[in-house]
């Protein structure tokens, strides 16, 4: 199973200057509770943004282009079917990022788990691919309103793609 993990803003936006669009607690916990165990794959933009390196539980997979890079703690591929070739083993894996793994992946994603923010972002640069919504079915979906450590209302949403 191929998966795919993302906030996305109601205007689609998932970033800006290379960073998430706002800190959302409570979605960093949800992500947690979904990828650990299972590969991570992103894009070297993407591994470059977190904080401390490599995230903790669980194989981190870069793509990038530039052949010297590397980084403690993870995996570097050159080629999206490099990376998903060095996952293929796993139960679960999961694309996290930037906006042109989304692009590339979005056709081979079996699930989406979206954090939806209710809200725009009209100074955001960066995008989610446009999905059909036709070819996905909601299989959960958990709203939450803003509180003193999340300052928009979200929902959780897992997509499940039709067959």
């Amino acid at each position: 199973m191929l998966g795919a993990i993302v906030v996305i803003a109601e205007n689609g936006a998932i970033g800006k200057n290379g960073q998430l669009l706002c800190h959302l607690p409570a979605d960093l916990k949800h992500f947690k509770s979904v990828t650990m165990g299972y590969p991570i794959i992103m894009g070297r933009k993407t591994f470059e943004s977190l904080p401390k390196g490599a995230l903790p539980g669980r194989l981190n997979v870069v793509v990038t282009r530039n052949a010297d890079f590397t980084a403690p703690g993870v995996v570097v591929c050159h080629s999206v079917e490099e990376a998903l070739a060095a996952t293929e083993d796993a139960p679960k894996r999961y694309i996290i990022g930037g906006a042109q793994l989304y692009a590339a992946t979005i056709g081979l994603v079996d699930e989406l788990h979206l954090t939806q923010l209710h809200a725009t972002f009209p100074d955001a640069d960066t995008f989610f691919p446009a999905i059909v919504r036709d070819e996905w079915m909601v299989v959960a979906r958990e709203a939450h309103d803003a509180d003193e450590r999340n300052p928009y209302d979200y929902t959780f949403v897992t997509l499940r793609r039709k067959y």
